[in-house]
């Protein structure tokens, strides 16, 4: 029986899909459930996996373009399952063929080389003594050019036969190169759906939103006390670590219940506010930036947040995270300080209308009680729509955001660290 593959669909509302690559040849012999292909949409690269065992006949190329419910390959399930036996033994064999042939190469070579080498000599000069002729620098020379760092090749020689002397060494000048005389060549592919759509949202951002950013800088001593006391019990105990994400995530839910128009969106003519806070996640993966949610993260302790953190971040790097699990989000962060950076102006998540930036921890000189004193110190930058999220509101949020980092104890522990910890 011939069994047609047709693409499913990845989510709601995305009608086409396109091959990233093809994991398999055509011809194959596939397993079932046995990744096949990825495939690209708007939202999320996925694995398409085999729906049945057999012989495979692909009907679409990588680079494709593919509605959904469309048949992208054929599989013979009545196809047999080819033997290993002979083709291990023809592989062995061909390995035997080729290392007997290399070592006849190389023989060849060896004896080859002698024979040149006994040719090129004079009478009554050794082997030895003629590899010092043209152009070869002496002993003293070689150490010369050594401490300059410039090759042997790059130097004239004029003591006899081109020997480069010592005084060719000392007069040598490294070479400052040749404009144009390296590599010049250029690569040229497609981007995939999922980079064209994140290319198109971006500017699309640009162009229709009021987006402004403002600044503030936020001392992570006490985060940093905290995590030094009690980071290892927690993961100890709940085998995730204490990071800085339940912090920030947890700070921005106090922040968001305090300011609720930033955890708003516009929709049309209409304003749209949310009373729970679903929280995205910026995460670099291997086909580019996903951003997964976090839902009811009002609802979350500590422990809670680090672990759908790093279930998240898992499944985004390796590929599996769905189109479900990154839509839907009300409010976004993103760690720029996790790539060094010090300093940036975040782009809003459309259709939400708010993203905080984290960025680098740096020892900075700060005024502490009238004296100054040297502490971690996090810049933190909110963009943010200004057509329904005024001045006052984007930055009374962002104060909020650091006095809760600021005084985490105190504000987001309600004055028990190990109970809110869970230890």
């Amino acid at each position: 029986m011939v069994l047609e593959m047709k693409v499913p669909s990845p989510g709601e509302s995305i009608t086409e899909v396109e091959i990233a690559e093809w994991l398999v040849e055509d011809g194959d012999y596939v397993e079932k459930d046995q990744a096949i292909a990825e495939v690209d949409s708007d939202k999320a690269t996925l694995e398409l996996p085999a729906e049945a065992s057999g012989k495979i006949t692909l009907k679409a190329e990588a680079g494709d373009a593919v509605a959904v419910g469309e048949v992208v390959c054929l599989i013979d399930t009545d196809a047999e399952k080819p033997g290993g036996g002979d083709k291990e033994e023809s592989k062995d064999k061909k390995k035997e063929e080729k290392s007997g042939k290399e070592e006849k190469s190389d023989k060849k070579e060896s004896s080859k080389k002698e024979d040149q080498v006994a040719d090129d000599t004079k009478p009554g000069e050794s082997a030895d003594k003629q590899t010092y002729a043209t152009g070869t620098a002496s002993p003293a020379a070689k150490k010369v050019l050594a401490e300059k760092g410039i090759d042997a090749k790059d130097v004239k020689g004029t003591g006899k036969d081109g020997r480069i002397t010592k005084e060719d060494a000392v007069k040598a000048n490294p070479s400052m190169g040749t404009p144009g005389s390296g590599s010049r060549g250029t690569e040229r592919k497609k981007l995939s759906m999922l980079r064209r759509k994140v290319a198109e949202r971006l500017v699309s951002v640009k162009n229709e939103t009021a987006m402004l950013t403002t600044f503030n800088e936020v001392d992570m001593s006490p985060i940093f006390e905290l995590r030094k006391q009690y980071k290892e019990d927690f993961k100890s105990k709940h085998g995730v670590s204490l990071g800085f994400m339940s912090f920030f995530t947890l700070a921005v839910v106090r922040a968001l219940e305090m300011y609720p128009a930033v955890n708003s969106m516009i929709d049309g003519k209409e304003m749209i506010s949310h009373d729970f806070c679903d929280i995205s996640i910026a995460v670099s993966g291997p086909k580019g930036l996903m951003v997964p949610v976090i839902r009811n993260a009002e609802n979350l302790s500590f422990r809670g947040v680090e672990a759908e953190v790093k279930r998240l971040a898992i499944r985004a790097r390796e590929g599996e995270i769905t189109v479900d699990e990154m839509t839907g989000g009300t409010f976004t962060i993103t760690n720029g300080g996790v790539f060094g950076s010090m300093l940036s102006t975040p782009i809003i998540n459309p259709p939400q209308s708010a993203i905080l930036g984290m960025h680098n921890i740096v020892e900075r000189p700060i005024a502490r009680d009238g004296a100054i004193a040297i502490a971690p110190i996090m810049y933190v930058a909110l963009s943010y729509d200004h057509r329904i999220i005024d001045g006052k509101e984007s930055v009374g949020f962002l104060v909020a955001v650091k006095e809760a980092l600021e005084s985490p104890e105190e504000l987001l522990m309600d004055g028990n660290a190990k109970k809110a910890l869970e230890l």
